[in-house]
């Protein structure tokens, strides 16, 4: 296991007893939060996940929002996704030193030995200065998972750290070690582009290479999956050829 990074100079760290949801509690506080913040729920009671569809909860889970006010246009502010996605897998390695354990799922999972242990949700707000709020909503199943009977069929399997590991991580621990890795690749994305995260995200993507499946509403496409674009988009290479999917859920 890594030596514990500092916490990010600058960031402010706020852990609240019970909140409905992290993002909406982040994005509420955004005009009175000039810098960026982190928020740690040690209990939701209104959580969810992309489409909103609710997030079980349940106490001692990873329930965070980093709140942003990032500068730039809404293609790039969406690309900090893939900055999260890389900041949790050197979160969970750091704390257990399972480097092979975990892979990255597009567009905004992260797995362990498989099975989904971390979810993401960008929700952004325009803001009176003219830019936008940014809230990076991140999940973790640190101790317990959602029944996999629960989980629509083809769906990855939500597994949990405790029962794959036998490590138990308390929610604030977590948030220590995430937040420093948050903030490098956070520093990485503004001084050297998406190009520099998109490298390291293929090199620890799950089933690059393999034939997945990619839904968008009621089409869903077959194909090999080749890369992913400058853009961040999915390629999904199919018989008629590559074809960009900037948003799809993904079945393996």
């Amino acid at each position: 296991m890594s030596a514990k990074a500092a916490w990010p100079e600058g960031v402010a760290r706020h852990v609240l007893a019970t909140v409905d949801s992290t993002n909406a509690y982040a994005l509420r506080m955004a005009p009175d939060t000039p810098g960026p913040a982190w928020f740690l729920g040690l209990e939701q009671t209104a959580g969810r996940g992309r489409r909103a569809r609710p997030w079980a909860s349940p106490r001692g889970n990873f329930y965070g929002t980093l709140l942003l006010h990032p500068a730039e246009p809404p293609e790039m502010i969406a690309l900090r996704s893939f900055a999260a996605s890389l900041a949790l897998r050197d979160a969970f390695v750091g704390l257990t030193g399972l480097s092979g354990a975990f892979a990255l799922k597009w567009p905004n999972d992260v797995l362990l030995n498989g099975g989904k242990v971390a979810g993401i949700l960008l929700e952004s707000s325009a803001n009176k200065r003219g830019g936008f709020d940014l809230a990076i909503g991140i999940g973790v199943n640190l101790i317990g998972a959602p029944d996999p009977a629960a989980v629509e069929p083809g769906a990855t399997i939500p597994v949990s750290l405790l029962g794959e590991t036998g490590l138990r991580i308390t929610p604030e621990a977590f948030l220590d070690a995430l937040a420093p890795a948050y903030a490098n690749w956070e520093a990485k994305f503004i001084q050297q582009g998406f190009a520099a995260l998109r490298q390291e995200w293929l090199s620890h993507a799950a089933r690059l290479g393999d034939t997945i499946r990619a839904r968008t509403g009621s089409q869903t496409r077959v194909g090999v999956f080749e890369t992913i674009d400058p853009a961040g988009n999915l390629i999904l290479r199919m018989s008629s050829g590559p074809v960009a999917i900037p948003a799809a859920e993904v079945f393996f």
